[in-house]
């Protein structure tokens, strides 16, 4: 069972929003074609103090999605900080051949969220939203939303 942590006290200006969610977008860049079917996701995870601790973008059919590439690869010393994760496609929170991504950034403590657009994804849909928040994580939508949309709207038809 997860415990609700408290929010952080770091702010992000609107630049620093749309400079990080741009560095995320770079990410999801590198994970074509590799990805396919599923959408090229990327993902960064940023400390307290504004710095680039942690990326991932979506690897193969069956390997991790960005969010726990990023996670598998932020080092122990950042453990119990205040982190924030920058997110092109809302975290799924089912558990398909991947576990549940937004389970994940609860698990290991993150306390900031920012997502740039939904997963229109029929099993997810808002619903990895929800338990980022049912488990106290802060979450923003919509950072960078049009240039991410025009990026992944492509992959995510047929869903």
């Amino acid at each position: 069972m997860s415990t609700v942590r408290p929010v952080s006290t770091v702010e992000f200006s609107d630049d620093a929003k749309a400079q990080f969610m741009a560095e995320a977008l770079a990410e999801s860049r590198k994970a074509l074609p590799a990805c396919r079917p599923n959408p090229p996701v990327g993902c960064i995870i940023v400390s307290a103090g504004r710095h680039v601790v942690a990326r991932g973008f979506t690897g193969r059919p069956g390997e991790p999605h960005a969010e726990a590439a990023a996670l598998a690869s932020l080092g122990s010393e950042h453990a119990g900080r205040h982190l924030a994760a920058f997110v092109t496609l809302e975290p799924c929170a089912f558990v398909g051949r991947t576990p549940s991504c937004a389970k994940a950034l609860v698990d290991r403590g993150i306390a900031l969220v920012f997502v740039a657009i939904l997963d229109p994804h029929t099993r997810n849909s808002g619903r990895g939203v929800q338990l980022l928040r049912d488990a106290g994580v802060v979450v923003e939508l919509g950072i960078l939303e049009p240039a991410v949309r025009a990026f992944l709207e492509p992959y995510l038809l047929g869903l």
